[in-house]
């Protein structure tokens, strides 16, 4: 049973005439009959948003501009400076209410990077220092090496660490149908904390074997962290490759590299989060927050991390304003600076809007690469979630043509959003078909010709149907639900949908 629509003759929403097919929803509510869903009521513009948003390649002319004008956006870079301004003056010309928020961020320069193996094979290797990682001694260092796969492997082997580079040869397992990308969180700890655990134990410096299941001779960089405890050493990447090579000839005997890395960490550098809104039209002081992280690492384009995330948040409001949708309640769009090597912007946002988080009715973050969607991952405090969840199930019924509905009531989402979960917002991020998400990732290979134009227009469509309907239906989407609950649309049948890594470790 549909519901009649009410034409809208001649609206105008900031001067862009309102089509008469757009949906008067203003009378529904308590007077309608109970057995009518959300979703009944946005049926038809929800297929008008899908249609349009997906013949749009706005999304992916953006992404070029950031990817191949700007380029790698590093905290505290000149590039990331450039992109606030690029993405700022963007959405401000398209007609939004745009502002910067600033926000101070840890400024790690990446120097001379070079080692070579000189026993018993002589040849370069090539190495990509670990964010945040602290140089070598002037002129390098050349030590043994020890190479282990696992934490029990490294304490087993104390004795023979004092002195030494210690290699976390540790693959990561590959993408699968059932576990997804799970095999990031077995091998990320080894590059995030190996560093103090070998410095624990006298190792003065640490390799470790890229994060990533795939690799045709790929380095891959990422953030770590130090124990104040423990000596800092200098950590960089190996390829998958040279990482195995290491490994086979020290089976046989002993292995000697040298490594000279002359990174350094700067003063704090002064950022900025970019917000840009489609103001409400009735109760423009409730928020639909919709973002991704600006910030990349200094290689390759930052295309699929998160450039494309960017691009999807500020074109989906873009396709709603070009269609004259202006819903009741505000959508922000919000992009947050330093994720990678920090998430001061997260953090800074949670701060500088805690008297207004209790009007923050949704917060969602796109962070797992510009593929195809498939569905979401939920993160809400517990008397929040079941409210939430409910209504959401029935919104993203709309998705069913993108093959975009499935949720996962988990527990966590965007690492930018998650810092508003405890204070009642519910957040979510986008899953995505991104089985090939960590070949690329905080690698040389995240460029633009990675990011295939139709998929993240796809993205564009999920994001411009969900924040439009969180933003106009009538009840919040935490508000208490009724006695007797309007039918729910059927969940789809169960089939191969995981959450996304927990990229916190």
């Amino acid at each position: 049973m549909l519901i009649a629509l009410t034409a809208c003759a001649d609206r105008q929403m900031g001067g862009v005439h309102v089509p008469a097919w757009v949906s008067d929803t203003s009378s529904y509510g308590a007077a309608l009959a109970p057995t009518f869903t959300i979703a009944d009521r946005y049926r038809e513009v929800a297929a008008k948003i899908i249609d349009t948003a997906r013949k749009d390649r706005g999304a992916y002319a953006k992404l070029a501009h950031l990817t191949d004008r700007i380029g790698a956006r590093l905290a505290g870079s000149p590039q990331l400076n450039a992109a606030i301004a690029w993405a700022a003056q963007t959405m401000k010309d398209e007609g939004f209410t745009v502002r910067t928020e600033k926000v101070m961020v840890p400024h790690w320069v990446r120097g001379v990077e070079e080692a070579a193996l000189v026993g018993p094979v002589s040849r370069a290797l090539p190495v990509l220092g670990l964010g945040g990682s602290v140089a070598t001694p002037k002129g390098g260092l050349t030590a043994n090496v020890v190479v282990v796969r696992d934490w029990a492997e490294l304490e087993a082997r104390a004795a023979e660490v004092k002195g030494s580079i210690v290699l976390y040869d540790v693959a990561m397992p590959p993408w699968s149908e059932t576990k997804g990308h799970y095999g990031y969180g077995v091998a990320v700890p080894y590059r995030s904390r190996g560093a103090s655990r070998a410095a624990k134990l006298g190792a003065v410096a640490v390799l470790v074997r890229s994060v990533t299941p795939n690799s045709l001779h790929t380095l891959h960089t990422g953030s770590m962290s130090y124990d104040p405890a423990q000596p800092k050493i200098p950590a960089a990447s190996v390829t998958v490759e040279d990482s195995q090579l290491i490994a086979r000839l020290a089976a046989q005997g002993p292995v000697q590299i040298r490594l000279r890395i002359e990174s350094q960490l700067l003063p704090e550098a002064e950022s900025a989060n970019v917000i840009a809104e489609l103001t409400g039209k009735e109760q423009p002081d409730e928020i639909v927050v919709i973002g991704g992280h600006l910030d990349s690492w200094d290689v390759g384009q930052g295309a699929h991390d998160d450039g494309a995330g960017c691009v999807t948040m500020m074109h989906a409001i873009t396709v709603l304003k070009r269609m004259g949708l202006q819903p009741r309640r505000t959508i922000r769009v919000v992009l947050w600076t330093n994720e990678e090597n920090g998430v001061r912007g997260a953090k800074a946002y949670v701060k500088d809007h805690e008297a207004e988080l209790a009007k923050h009715v949704l917060a969602v973050e796109s962070d797992g690469g510009g593929f195809a969607p498939r569905g979401f991952i939920m993160l809400a405090r517990k008397d929040v979630a079941p409210r939430a969840e409910s209504r959401l199930t029935d919104i993203l019924s709309l998705l069913r043509p993108l093959q975009s509905s499935r949720l996962i009531n988990g527990d966590r989402s965007g690492t930018d959003v998650e810092p508003m979960a405890p204070h009642g917002v519910p957040t979510l991020e986008i899953l995505s078909a991104n089985a090939k998400y960590f070949d690329y990732h905080h690698s040389a290979a995240d460029t633009l010709d990675k990011v295939d134009p139709g998929e993240l227009a796809e993205a564009v469509a999920a994001m411009a149907v969900l924040a439009y309907v969180v933003a106009d239906m009538p009840e919040r989407l935490d508000a208490p639900l009724p006695v007797a609950p309007a039918r729910v649309p059927t969940p789809d049948p169960p089939r191969a949908l995981i959450p996304p890594p927990d990229k916190s470790k």
